[in-house]
């Protein structure tokens, strides 16, 4: 492959990443989230207050907590003590003494020593045991507290957060950054606070033991924290490569894979193949170099210790040989020399998980600081809501500097169909926004019933708004209870009416178990008409007098849209029903028709007299419409 055409899918495909599958593959994203986080180090952008607002956060654990680190210190001093210990079950009973050749006598009493010995190591054991338990139940009951305060959160939140911020973004704050979280509380916090208090105990009982052994391993550490610091740092930069033409790879696939009709189609194979074979290599190469980095350091870091060993090993057996040691007090600077380092390993390698804990935490916290959607104030109580809503001048944007909507006006009474038209990005579903509350307004008044809107609760204007939208979404559950969510005491019969309504029951009652169906993945099993008309049998059982169909018969064809049309007419009975469509046959009927343009309504009226007038609608009629 020439360089220009390797440079072209470099370009091509480096941008996508994982974003697709951080969308559509939870667990995938997961786990590529972890391995980015730690391949850049994952650091909070304000470390100090991440560390203390996590602190404030576990708190609550403290009794937890602080029991494990009783356990952690008890098990740090046992193991330490029960290293020291062999110091004198060596010089007293195993050494040979020349003043006591005996073997036999010498160990009268190892029975004892050793049964202290195992008592020892059996508190080590246990302690270590008490602490994983209490740091796990510390960390789960943490975790649990925060996805659920994470999830109440998000039920508070206005629209326009989610609006802004993507589904794959909000779940891997449920997943990867509480996931982190929860590991360094597991694991890693016990690990570095026992790592620190093996290193100082270990220091300390070197020098006791032998001031000279000590100080050389002590002089050797500083340069193998340097040689692991530059492995660790050339090793990381190669994982971002690898994880960078991992994402590119996925990418291609998910995109070929995905569009496999028009690679066929267009006889595009032989360069798909091309280009896979160039993006496979270049993984290839890239886990080459990170696998060979990361798994040096094991080897080199190992095989330096060894030479501190020796070392340690040749000076102190001269010292012995000279009677200024003794063999005891060597096998135990020796054994301290050999474990000195693997706690500064573990101390060094759980930096990082430490770090990416911190800006994971920091992510969910940033969620619990977003203001919630604004408390209604002074709001007026509404017996019940029949239906008569008034836009007077309305101006609004999403952002202050760019207005969506331009002196929006008009009237709509109980019972009548109002219809939004226009291109897209018009500003037709913005209307509907502003109704629903999901977004005030900047400047004019909505006002229903003579209640300006801002006064009314957001829950009960809610409650009286039934809405069926163009992207279709089903819960986990049966049929029956996809339905029954518009209207949660609705009956079964009123359930099957529904579904009857919306000309959804032929199709249900063919299912396997027909309503009692379960439906997984949001509805998978069935086509994106079938999941359309279970949400606008949804909308048909609620009672709400307003009603919102967005693009509501975008996904049926026109003939199960004429079969439906009967029952939207039935569903539309005395509610004040807003349409926004495309396919302009659905809006005939409407008692006005709305045209926005740019933000603006430049057209008005009903379908005949819009037709007349001969302008914007008209030719949208008769460029998408056959005429009658």
């Amino acid at each position: 492959m020439n360089e220009k055409r390797a440079a072209r899918i470099e370009e091509k495909y480096s941008r996508m990443k994982y974003s697709s599958a951080k969308k559509k593959q939870i667990d995938l994203g997961r786990n590529a989230g972890r391995e980015r986080a730690m391949a850049s180090g994952g650091k909070p952008r304000d470390t100090k207050a991440a560390v203390i607002r996590l602190i404030k956060y576990v708190s609550k654990e403290r009794g937890l907590i602080i029991s494990a680190l009783v356990c952690s210190i008890l098990n740090t001093v046992s193991t330490l003590a029960a290293g020291y210990l062999l110091r004198p079950i060596i010089n007293k009973f195993i050494y040979f003494d020349a003043e006591n050749p005996d073997f036999s006598d010498r160990l009268k009493g190892l029975g004892a020593w050793l049964i202290f010995l195992a008592v020892i190591y059996g508190i080590s054991v246990i302690t270590q045991w008490a602490q994983q338990r209490l740091m796990l139940r510390a960390s789960q009951k943490t975790l649990v507290r925060m996805r659920r305060e994470l999830f109440d959160k998000l039920q508070t939140l206005p629209v326009r957060y989610f609006d802004v911020n993507s589904a794959g973004d909000i779940m891997s704050r449920f997943t990867n950054d509480t996931d982190t979280v929860g590991e360094m509380l597991n694991t890693t916090l016990i690990q570095i606070i026992s790592g620190i208090l093996t290193i100082t105990g270990t220091i300390i009982l070197m020098l006791i033991t032998n001031p000279i052994l000590g100080v050389i391993t002590i002089i050797s550490t500083p340069v193998l924290m340097l040689l692991t610091r530059i492995i660790m740092k050339k090793g990381r930069s190669a994982y971002s490569a690898q994880q960078h033409s991992l994402g590119m790879l996925n990418g291609f696939s998910e995109e070929v894979i995905s569009g496999q009709k028009v690679v066929k189609v267009f006889n595009h194979e032989s360069i798909s193949i091309d280009e896979f074979t160039y993006l496979n290599d270049k993984l290839r190469s890239a886990q080459e170099q990170a696998q060979f980095r990361s798994g040096i350091m094991g080897p080199v870091t190992h095989q330096l210790c060894n030479m501190v060993y020796a070392i340690s090993a040749c000076v102190g057996g001269i010292m012995v040989a000279q009677g200024a040691f003794d063999i005891g007090g060597l096998t135990v600077s020796l054994n301290y020399t050999r474990q000195f380092n693997r706690p500064i390993n573990e101390v060094a390698t759980q930096i990082n998980t430490v770090f990416a804990a911190l800006a994971g935490a920091e992510r969910v916290f940033e969620v619990f600081d977003t203001p919630p959607e604004e408390e209604d104030k002074e709001t007026v109580k509404m017996d019940k809501i029949e239906g008569n809503i008034v836009l007077e001048h309305v101006n609004f944007g999403y952002t202050p500097d760019v207005t969506v909507l331009h002196d929006i006006t008009l009237h709509a009474k109980p019972g009548q169909k109002i219809a939004f038209v226009g291109s897209t990005g018009a500003g037709k579903t913005t209307v509907t926004n502003l109704l629903s509350r999901f977004y005030d307004i900047q400047d004019g008044k909505i006002t229903i019933d003579g209640v300006d809107i801002e006064k009314i609760d957001r829950g009960f204007l809610r409650s009286n708004i039934a809405m069926v939208l163009q992207d279709t979404h089903l819960f986990t559950g049966t049929v029956r209870e996809n339905i029954r969510y518009g209207r949660l005491d609705a009956t079964d019969e009123e359930v099957i009416e529904a579904a009857k309504t919306a000309s959804a029951h032929s199709f249900i009652e063919q299912l396997e178990h027909g309503y009692d169906t379960v439906l997984e993945n949001d509805g998978a099993n069935l086509s994106q008409g079938q999941r359309q008309l279970l949400n606008i049998a949804r909308a048909a059982i609620s009672k709400a007098p307003i009603l919102i169909l967005d693009e509501a018969t975008s996904s049926v064809d026109t003939r199960t849209e004429q079969h439906i049309e009967k029952g939207m007419d039935a569903l539309m009975e005395n509610r004040m029903t807003f349409v926004i469509a495309h396919r302009l046959s659905t809006v005939r009927k409407s008692n006005a028709i709305m045209v926005l343009e740019h933000g603006r309504i430049i057209e008005r009226g009903t379908h005949a007299e819009l037709l007349k007038l001969g302008g914007r609608y008209a030719d949208l009629w008769r460029g998408l419409c056959e005429p009658d």
